[in-house]
């Protein structure tokens, strides 16, 4: 799809937004490392290449623009999914904290029958819609987790362990849903009963913050009957 066909107000809204954070920067179409399938709207990697001011700074420690980053394990889930499109094709699945959209557009390019975006930030709807109309796919954004109705048969998140606050969600996953996977960069061995361990994929972030080689290293998580 041409960017000229892009929705205008919904871009100069995230525009909006970020400038309200670092005034010079722009969004930019970003080809993804290793996922060729998508592109997404993130931060032009030009604006980063820089040193921030001292009050730039504290506004991204306080509004982290993470909408316009296509985090580490999410492009790694992304790819996996597109790898294994039989994990997602012909069912109905969510996204948890779906940020810039990745993994559910990823769902949806694999053949989901629904894929639902669902993050509390608007910024981060408004991107999701931005990302699947640059892609040619069908989202249902959502801000309220337990808002969604119905059955799902998979429910899937990328680097959400690193908040505390949402490790109860772990509970509630696994009886929400056929099955979960989980991918994140920072926790190397989750200790939980009902996920574990089956893969290591390799991720990076995009644009590229530079983050050390051990946070490439992505663990995929999968829910598993407990006793």
């Amino acid at each position: 799809m041409s960017p000229a066909k892009i929705s205008k107000p919904v871009l100069e809204a995230l525009s909006a937004s970020l400038h309200r954070v670092l005034p010079d920067a722009r969004l930019s179409i970003s080809d993804l490392p290793d996922l060729p399938e998508l592109r997404l709207w993130l931060l032009d990697p030009q604006n980063l290449d820089r040193a921030f001011a001292g009050e730039e700074t504290r506004r991204l420690l306080q509004e982290p623009p993470y909408w316009g980053f296509c985090w580490g394990s999410g492009l790694a889930l992304a790819r996996w999914i597109l790898d294994h499109p039989e994990t997602v094709r012909g069912k109905r699945v969510l996204d948890f904290g779906s940020g810039s959209g990745v993994v559910a557009l990823a769902c949806s390019l694999a053949g989901a029958s629904s894929s639902i975006a669902c993050d509390l930030d608007p910024q981060a709807q408004l991107a999701c819609k931005l990302n699947a109309e640059l892609n040619n796919q069908q989202l249902i954004c959502a801000a309220d987790y337990f808002a969604v109705s119905g059955p799902l048969d998979l429910i899937l998140a990328a680097d959400v362990l690193y908040d505390a606050d949402n490790r109860h969600f772990l509970d509630h996953f696994v009886t929400r849903a056929d099955s979960v996977l989980l991918a994140d960069s920072r926790v190397r061995d989750l200790q939980h009963a009902s996920y574990k361990r089956e893969n290591m994929l390799a991720g990076r972030t995009w644009p590229d913050l530079g983050e050390p080689a051990e946070f490439r290293q992505i663990s995929l998580y999968r829910a598993v009957q407990t006793a």
